[in-house]
């Protein structure tokens, strides 16, 4: 089985056993790539609802250790097993192992990129500029755990590393790459998806970086509080 038929088949598996909510927005999810969506995380329910409601072939940003055999079943723990199914820590540790056994092997062969840290972060962008290039298209939860959530919102603050990918594109294509903002509404069940914010490489990086992540944060903010998203100002867009 292809990794796109894999693909399909999980999101629509995954649509009709796990998430059945709805997809709204008065924009339109692009067909063919390049772009990058990025969303907030809604716990595990995020990446889920955003597979089966966008009729776009994804390739997920994952922490490197969800594809480490060794490293995977204690991150599950963490980070899925503990908090999602409230296992007691008898069971929970086991079930992690056991999960970890099925999920490395499905996220490698789904083409997830593995997000890495300090030099190994080289790799995440080597990786994924030659998606874009190719033409295929990202999924990015940039929200940094270490910050605390805003309580109007269930949101962290974002980093910012992944908007250097606009600077990579830009300099491979001599083409603007388009940032989609998705807000994901875990009790209604529903994908939101906002208005493209276009990177400017007439704007100095580090302040195009910034622009780009604060206006997609914004946007991402302003849906899930259920306001109107913000509107840049007095900053140059290509389209």
């Amino acid at each position: 089985m292809s990794s796109d038929t894999l693909y399909w088949l999980l999101s629509r598996t995954l649509d009709v056993t796990v998430w059945g909510g709805e997809l709204i927005g008065d924009w339109e999810p692009p067909h063919d790539g390049p772009a990058v969506f990025v969303a907030n995380h809604a716990g595990a329910i995020g990446p889920i609802g955003i597979a089966a409601s966008l009729p776009v072939r994804l390739y997920p940003w994952i922490i490197g250790d969800m594809v480490d055999s060794q490293k995977a079943g204690p991150y599950l723990y963490k980070d899925f097993v503990k908090p999602e199914l409230h296992l007691p820590d008898g069971l929970a540790a086991p079930v992690s192992t056991a999960l970890s056994r099925i999920t490395v092997p499905l996220l490698r062969n789904l083409g997830c990129i593995p997000v890495w840290h300090e030099r190994e972060l080289l790799e995440t962008y080597r990786i994924s500029d030659e998606h874009l290039a190719a033409g295929r298209s990202l999924l990015v939860f940039p929200e940094d755990p270490e910050l605390l959530i805003d309580s109007r919102t269930g949101m962290r603050p974002f980093k910012t590393g992944f908007a250097h990918l606009g600077s990579l594109h830009f300099a491979r294509t001599h083409r603007s790459l388009k940032f989609y903002p998705i807000a994901v509404h875990r009790a209604a069940r529903r994908v939101q998806l906002g208005k493209p914010i276009a990177y400017n490489s007439l704007n100095p990086e580090a302040q195009e970086r910034r622009r780009v992540v604060h206006m997609l944060e914004s946007i991402i903010a302003a849906m899930l509080a259920g306001g109107a998203a913000p509107v840049s100002a007095g900053v140059h867009e290509t389209p």
